[in-house]
């Protein structure tokens, strides 16, 4: 399938996507770390940048309980990614302790920097809210004033013909909802 936008945009906005399809390679530092960075760069209230990324790479002592955390459909396709993150959020701005209202925002910002460059570089980036989010606190540390955003797996693009059946029929890039669906002048209709 291919996407068509209504109005000019960025084609890496366009043809971003969450696939499952991973190969099970692993992907380099420099990759890796290329995500943080791009994530590193999104805008925040108060210039908080509250966002905070916990990860396991495969075949490290973190990765099968990072795997663990997650309910099984995602566990299914996820175990082949190279990467496995907890994305947390600071509930409190840092520079008065006083609670943040957007910080859960702000890191959504960080994780669309994350998954725009995951495109850029040719990678999978597929954010996931099926998971154990307490075990997933615990887990990394967290102290009570964080809470768990979401889960990604990263890695390199994989064959279709690896995933379940159900499965495959899902990979390839989806629609979405149209403008005046979502967007209202003055009042939501």
């Amino acid at each position: 399938m291919t996407r068509t936008a209504n109005y000019p945009i960025e084609p890496l906005i366009l043809n971003r996507y969450s696939p499952r399809a991973l190969s099970g390679e692993s992907i380099t530092d420099t990759e890796l770390m290329a995500l943080f960075e791009a994530a590193r760069w999104a805008p925040s209230s108060y210039n908080n940048q509250p966002w905070r990324f916990i990860y396991a790479k495969r075949d490290t002592p973190y990765w099968q309980k990072f795997l663990d955390l997650l309910v099984e459909p995602n566990r299914l396709w996820a175990q082949n990614a190279a990467v496995l993150i907890i994305i947390a959020s600071h509930n409190n701005f840092a520079y008065n302790n006083k609670p943040s209202r957007t910080h859960s925002f702000d890191t959504g910002a960080a994780w669309e920097n994350l998954a725009l460059q995951a495109t850029a570089l040719n990678l999978v980036a597929h954010a996931m809210e099926g998971f154990n989010y307490q075990a997933a606190a615990e887990l990394a540390k967290l102290p009570t004033d964080y809470t768990v955003e979401a889960m990604v797996a990263v890695g390199k693009h994989g064959e279709i013909s690896r995933l379940p059946d159900k499965l495959q029929a899902g990979e390839q890039p989806n629609e979405r909802k149209p403008l005046d669906e979502i967007v209202f002048e003055g009042q939501l209709k």
